[in-house]
Formats: C-alpha cells, sequence, structure tokens
C-alpha cells in the first residue's frame, strides 16, 4: 500500500554537521552497505585526485523503478502517468528544499540510475537486441540525508534531520562485516566471436558508406558465472582503476558497480557541463612508449573528427534546454590519462534556460551521445539491430539530482551489472568512415582488459589453495 505524503516537518530541522574525516570513502560505505538502499558515488580518492566528493547514503524514504517492460513502480502515492523524467520530478518534490543554502554538492534528492534502455520508452528503437541481465531500466531512490566527503578541504559532512543523525552515528557505532569473497566460477566469455565482431563492423561501414550515419558506437559484451559478495568486486575493480565518477549499488540478487571516467552532466547554479570521451589509445609499458602513444592520440585526425562529431550533438542537445547562445565549447579534444588508456576529452557548457528544471535538461540529452554516435536516433536503431543483447545500465547514466535541482551524472562505461548469478562487462568504441576493424576490435578489448583481469585474478587465499592441489 503507497505511503502517506511526507509533511514538511521531516526536513524542518535539516542541518549540515562536520563528521570525522576519512580520504578513503570505503570506510565508511563497509558500514552503510548493510542497510537497504545503501549507495556510493565515489571520486576514487585517494588515488584518482582529480574527484573532489564522495556521497554516500542508504535508507531511502522511497524507491522509484521502472521494470525491464517498462513500467513505473513507486512506493509512495503519486501519479505515474507522463514521462519517467516527469515522475521523478513529482517524486523529488516530496522533499521541501532546506531553509538555507550551501556549496555542497547534495542536501537531499534522487540518487540512483538510468539505463541506456530508457532510451524505449523515449525513441522508436525496437529491434532483435534481448534483454541479457533483467536490470530494471532505472532504478533511483528519494534519499532525505547524505553523508559527503570533500577531499578539497579534508572535510566529511553529515546532511541530516537531528532524527537521522541518531540513526547513523548509532549505525557507525554497531559497525559488522558480513562480506564473503567474490569469486568467477569460470572465465568471462564473448558474447560475440571475432568473425560475428567483423561482419557488425562491416555493416556499421555499409551504413555510413549509404549515409545513415556518420558515426557508430559499436559495443560487445562480456560475462561469467560469478558468486559471493558484489563489494569484494568492487574494491577490486577500484584497485585496478580509480576513476572519478564511480559508484556502487547492491540489493536483492543484483549489484551495479561502476568505475566510469566520463561525466555526463552536470548542472550547480544552473550552469550546465558535458564532458564526453571520444578517442582511445592504451597506456605504454614505458615511458618512451607511454609518451608516443598519447601524441599519437593527440595527432589523430580519425580521433579527433570523431571527438568533434560527438561535441557538435552534445551541443543540439544541450541547445534544447539552455539559454540561446550560451553553450559554448571551452575545451576540445583534451589529452586525460588513466590507470588503462588515454582518452580526448571535451567540455561543452551552457546556462539552462530559466523555464528549464536539470531533469529536463537530462530527458534533452539522453542517452550520451559519445555512446551512441550521430545522428544520434538513427544510430540507436542501428545499435539495437546488430548487438545482441541489450545494453542494460551500460552507457546509461548514475548520479544524483538533489531538490534544488543540482545534479552531477556520469556516462556508465568501465561498468559491470551482476544478475542472477552471473556479472556483465561491455566494451566497445565509436566507428566512423575511417575505421579500421582490427584496431576498433583491439580498442574495446583494451578498455575492459584490466577490469577483467582483476576480476578473475583470485584472492591470495583462494590462489593458495589452488597451488596446493596436484
Amino acid at each position: 500500500m503507497p505511503v502517506p505524503a511526507i509533511p514538511d516537518t521531516t526536513r524542518s530541522a535539516l542541518e549540515i554537521t562536520d563528521f570525522p574525516y576519512c580520504s578513503d570513502p570505503l570506510d565508511y560505505f563497509n558500514t552503510l552497505r548493510a542497510h537497504p538502499g545503501a549507495v556510493l558515488l565515489d571520486s576514487g580518492q585517494p588515488a584518482a585526485p582529480s574527484g573532489r566528493y564522495d556521497i554516500m547514503s542508504a535508507d531511502p524514504l522511497a524507491m522509484l523503478e521502472v521494470s525491464p517492460g517498462g513500467e513505473m513502480h513507486c512506493d509512495i502515492d503519486i501519479p505515474l502517468h507522463g514521462s519517467l523524467f516527469e515522475v521523478q520530478r513529482r517524486v523529488l518534490e516530496w522533499l521541501p528544499e532546506a531553509a538555507f543554502s550551501s556549496d555542497l554538492p547534495f542536501l537531499g534528492g534522487l540518487i540512483g540510475y538510468w539505463s541506456y534502455d530508457l532510451a524505449r520508452r523515449m525513441e522508436p528503437v525496437e529491434g532483435r537486441a534481448r534483454d541479457a541481465t533483467g536490470l530494471p531500466w532505472s532504478r533511483v531512490g528519494l534519499y532525505d540525508w547524505a553523508l559527503i566527503q570533500d577531499h578539497y578541504q579534508e572535510r566529511t559532512f553529515l546532511v541530516a534531520t537531528a532524527r537521522r543523525r541518531r540513526q547513523v552515528r548509532a549505525w557507525f557505532g554497531h559497525q559488522t562485516d558480513k562480506s564473503t569473497n567474490f569469486a568467477l566460477a569460470a572465465p568471462f566469455t564473448a558474447e560475440m566471436s571475432r568473425q560475428d565482431y567483423g561482419e557488425r563492423f562491416q555493416a556499421v561501414k555499409r551504413y555510413i558508406q549509404q549515409g545513415d550515419c556518420y558515426q557508430i558506437n559499436l559495443t560487445q559484451r562480456f560475462s561469467a558465472p560469478c558468486e559471493g559478495d558484489p563489494w569484494q568486486a568492487y574494491l577490486r575493480l577500484r584497485h585496478a582503476t580509480p576513476t572519478p565518477y564511480a559508484g556502487y549499488c547492491a540489493w536483492e540478487d543484483k549489484a551495479v558497480l561502476s568505475l566510469s571516467p566520463e561525466r555526463f552532466l552536470t548542472c550547480r547554479n544552473r550552469q550546465v557541463e558535458a564532458r564526453p570521451i571520444k578517442g582511445t589509445r592504451p597506456r605504454g609499458d614505458t615511458p618512451q612508449q607511454d609518451q608516443a602513444l598519447s601524441e599519437a592520440l593527440l595527432e589523430s585526425l580519425k580521433d579527433r573528427a570523431e571527438n568533434v562529431m560527438i561535441v557538435d550533438l552534445l551541443r543540439n542537445d544541450l541547445g534544447r534546454v539552455c539559454r540561446p547562445g550560451s553553450v559554448e565549447v571551452t575545451k576540445l579534444c583534451g589529452l586525460e590519462s588513466y590507470a588503462n588508456v588515454h582518452h580526448l576529452t571535451s567540455i561543452i557548457q551552457g546556462e539552462l534556460g530559466p523555464t528549464y528544471h536539470s531533469l529536463d535538461l537530462l530527458a534533452a540529452a539522453f542517452p550520451g551521445g559519445s555512446i551512441t554516435g550521430a545522428p544520434k536516433v538513427r544510430a540507436m536503431q542501428i545499435i539495437d539491430e546488430l548487438e545482441p543483447s541489450r545494453r542494460s545500465l551500460y552507457c546509461g547514466s548514475l548520479g544524483y539530482v538533489d531538490i534544488r535541482g543540482e545534479m552531477d551524472l556520469s556516462i556508465a562505461i568501465r561498468t559491470a551489472v551482476i544478475s542472477c548469478g552471473r556479472i556483465h562487462l561491455w566494451g566497445g568504441g565509436g566507428l566512423v568512415a575511417d575505421s579500421e576493424e582490427n584496431a576498433e576490435y583491439r580498442e574495446s578489448l583494451d578498455k575492459i582488459r584490466h577490469l577483467i583481469k582483476a576480476l578473475e585474478t583470485l584472492e591470495p587465499s583462494r590462489q593458495a589453495d589452488t597451488d596446493s592441489v596436484g
């Protein structure tokens, strides 16, 4: 039965209080994750110094899900008609705004994910791809409190009412660790054979030559049977590649483990920013080789053209809801380096129009153009025709929208999904007219090779047991 409306008095005593600072969010979240609806937005500190804030919470007031069939379910009594983004705004409005201003990124609101498969509710995208994960198309919680770590100031803040503060402090006063090991029951296998990939690559090239599109992001899925605690899997992945837009949540037999290097959209004080990634090279084994690879990426006309196409697409998407004349490219094809790859990243900025909410911005730009291709709708139709299974959360978004309309979302690449005893990973890249098949195939593997290696590596105790046999 739906619960009654939440009265405004639930947040009348909202305060921001100091909490002991911890340079690594994993220590705090290891306690919170035992509670329903626990979620971590992880900036990768201390190993990824480009991140600033960690946001974590648990025990949401409500949860809004979209099933794999597209039906919305919410455990509060709100109208479920209209678009998902309209319904999410109704959920968000159940929380009254705080009676004070703050520079902190989150003062209560929605935290969760929006999967790539939501495109089926938004655009004419219906093809042969099957659902391989059973993950809800979207799952967002309504959170009235958060623990926020600011690594620039080296301070931790608890944003909560007095009742919530007592509850959270009690949780930390009774820490328990019920984690179990995580292991794969068999190695990862690719959904496509090398020949399958080649046939789909050539199909994309034909579509481009015929003028259907300029660029297509072609992806392949890898999966393996698994058992144990998904949190332990996340710890392995994070150790392998800490990134500034990571995140974790788990429920029932499902989990999301994201190590994304890519910001999709942010909106702060109505200032909008997108940071698309297009163009990739692996890291080198020596400093000299690494430098050569990064310089080759910066000098690549093909990778630059690929990036510029997506910048143009995002300029158009942002222009639908930003103040006319405010959208501009402030960085084009800049180099960013991570543990396993170099990337080209651009920055597009604008000012949200006076009649729009940040959820309108998300609706206008979703899913991110950097992981579809251009033009977007036709690219998505071709993807659905050629890829054997749906992408689930991969290439969707993970993040928050707070009560003020502040928003920060990643593109869910370098992301694993656990569901029904299997773990899934995806790797892909943008194909254009002069793409080379072997190079693109290698790139799709380079992007996730380190993640697969981290998950397939046995824990020391298990390795010792294996070595002792025979």
